[in-house]
C-alpha cells in the first residue's frame, strides 16, 4: 500500500528542525517548512538518544548519530571503509542464497513501488510491457545490477554506477548475457563525478546506499543535481529505530546471518524525517513514502504504511526558478 504525503509536507518540512550531517546543517530554510510531519512518522520515528540493553554479541547502539567528515564539507560522500566492505563480497551478488539474499527477496517489492510511482508521475501505462521506455534512469550504487536489469527490461535507458570496481565488472558480465540488458551503461564512478560531467536523468534511483555514505546530505544534493527539473528521485534505506536495530542488525546479521556482521551501523541509519529534510534541502519534494514488511512465514516482502524498519521514498525535483539575468537574456 502506497502512502501519499499530504500537501502540507510537500510545501515544506518542520520549520523548527535542526539536524547535522558530516559538517552540514539542516536548519529552517527559505522553503517555509510546515509545522508537522505525518502523525505516523512522529509515532514511529526513532529517537537517537533512545537506549536499550543490547544482545550479548552484537555491538550496542550508540546514543546518537555520528557521521564521519565532520568539520566541513567533504569532496565526496564516498566512504572508503564501506567500499572495501562490499568489495569483499562482490562475487556473491547473483547468489540468491548468499549475503545479498535480503535484497533479492525485497527486489520485486521495490520494483513494484518504483514502477507505480514513475508511471504515475510520467503518465505511463503501468500494465505496458515496457512502461519506462524513453526514460533515462540512473541506478546509483547499483551493486551487481539486480535492480538495473529489471529497469532495463521495463524499457528504461539505464546508466548504473558503483564505487566498487568488482561490482561493475560482475554486473557488466551478467547483463551482457541477455540482449534486453546488454545496453546498460555500467560505470565505476560516483554520483559526485557525474554531477561534474553535468549528466542529467529523468529518474535517479538509489536503494540501500545512503546509510553507507560519509555525508548523507551531500549525497542527496548530488542525487538532486543529477535529476532534471520535475524529474523523479527514489531513495530507500533503513530507519534508525530500535526495532530496526533488533531486526536489520541483530536478527539479520547475528542470528539469521543473512548479511555479514558489520554490514550496517546503527548510528549511520537515517530516519524518514531526516531523509525528507535532506531531500527538501536538496530541492526534492517528497511525495510518497512506504515501508517494507517481511513475512517470515511466506518469505516475502510487501509494501506497508509501517516505515519503522525498511522504507522507500519518492520525490520530485523542484522546477528551477530562472534568475532575473537569465530572463533578460532570453528576452534580448
Amino acid at each position: 500500500m502506497l502512502r501519499r504525503v499530504p500537501p502540507s509536507l510537500r510545501r515544506g518540512l518542520l520549520s523548527s528542525a535542526s539536524t547535522h550531517y558530516g559538517g552540514a546543517q539542516i536548519l529552517n530554510s527559505s522553503h517555509s517548512p510546515s509545522k508537522s510531519l505525518l502523525p505516523q512518522w512522529r509515532r514511529r520515528a526513532s529517537v537517537a538518544s533512545t537506549s536499550a540493553p543490547p544482545p550479548p554479541r552484537p555491538p550496542s547502539p550508540p546514543r546518537g548519530p555520528s557521521r564521519s567528515g565532520g568539520g566541513g564539507p567533504t569532496v565526496s560522500s564516498l566512504n572508503p571503509a564501506e567500499v572495501a566492505k562490499f568489495a569483499a563480497i562482490a562475487e556473491t551478488w547473483w547468489d540468491a542464497s548468499g549475503p545479498f539474499k535480503p535484497l533479492h527477496l525485497m527486489n520485486p517489492t521495490r520494483l513494484s513501488f518504483i514502477r507505480s510511482t514513475l508511471c504515475r508521475h510520467f503518465r505511463r501505462d503501468p500494465y505496458s510491457s515496457k512502461p519506462l521506455e524513453g526514460l533515462k534512469v540512473i541506478d546509483v550504487g547499483c551493486g551487481g545490477g539486480i535492480l538495473s536489469e529489471p529497469l532495463a527490461r521495463m524499457g528504461a535507458t539505464v546508466t548504473a554506477i558503483d564505487a566498487v570496481e568488482k561490482n561493475i565488472k560482475i554486473a557488466s558480465i551478467h547483463a551482457a548475457s541477455d540482449p534486453t540488458t546488454a545496453s546498460i551503461e555500467y560505470c565505476c564512478t560516483t554520483a559526485e563525478a557525474l554531477v561534474k560531467e553535468k549528466r542529467l536523468f529523468d529518474a535517479v534511483i538509489s536503494l540501500e546506499v545512503i546509510e553507507h555514505v560519509a555525508n548523507p546530505l551531500e549525497f542527496c544534493e548530488s542525487l538532486s543535481a543529477l535529476t532534471v527539473p520535475n524529474g523523479a528521485t527514489v531513495v530507500s534505506t533503513i530507519n534508525r529505530s530500535m526495532r530496526a536495530y533488533a531486526t536489520a542488525i541483530v536478527a539479520a546479521e547475528y542470528i539469521l546471518r543473512w548479511l555479514p556482521r558489520g554490514t550496517h551501523e546503527w548510528s549511520k541509519l537515517v530516519t524518514p524525517e531526516e531523509l525528507s529534510l535532506m531531500l527538501q534541502k536538496a530541492s526534492i519534494s517528497v511525495e510518497e513514502m512506504a515501508g517494507f514488511v517481511y513475512n517470515p512465514l511466506s518469505g516475502e516482502w510487501s509494501l506497508s504504511e509501517d516505515t519503522g524498519v525498511n522504507y522507500i521514498a519518492f520525490g520530485i525535483k523542484k522546477n528551477e526558478t530562472p534568475s532575473t539575468d537569465s530572463i533578460k537574456a532570453r528576452l534580448s
